[in-house]
């Protein structure tokens, strides 16, 4: 079975997500996920597709993370997961459904607006 390549995305990150059959390692940009991902509940966000469906140990991964911040990435790498399994078996995916894992999450950081410290906090109302 060759790769089956899924994308994920999240606030700024991207992951290019590669499941193949095999005995569940997961690489994550080169290093092993424990690494790559420190906290604790970062190490179970990206994985929880697998665990829903109850495949962790059937599938390897490898991942190419970029952009973002941790937590993005972590959440992009869960949806890029979840995609790729639903590829692999159409049975899935009611599953994942019922759990919000299909659906990119939208919301991203609102822009900084001329005249404004951040995208609405403004410079305190001097009466005098």
């Amino acid at each position: 079975m060759e790769y089956i390549i899924a994308t994920g995305r999240r606030k700024a990150a991207v992951a290019r997500v590669f499941l193949k059959k095999g005995s569940g390692n997961v690489v994550v940009n080169g290093k092993e996920l424990d690494v790559y991902f420190n906290p604790v509940h970062l190490k179970e966000t990206p994985l929880k597709p697998l665990f829903i469906c109850k495949v962790e140990k059937d599938f390897d991964i490898k991942v190419n993370l970029q952009g973002g911040g941790v937590k993005g990435q972590a959440e992009a790498m869960r949806l890029g997961v979840a995609r790729a399994l639903v590829k692999v078996n159409e049975e899935f995916k009611p599953a994942l459904k019922a759990e919000g894992l299909m659906t990119r999450d939208s919301r991203v950081v609102e822009r900084k607006k001329p005249g404004l410290k951040k995208a609405r906090k403004s410079d305190q109302f001097s009466k005098r």
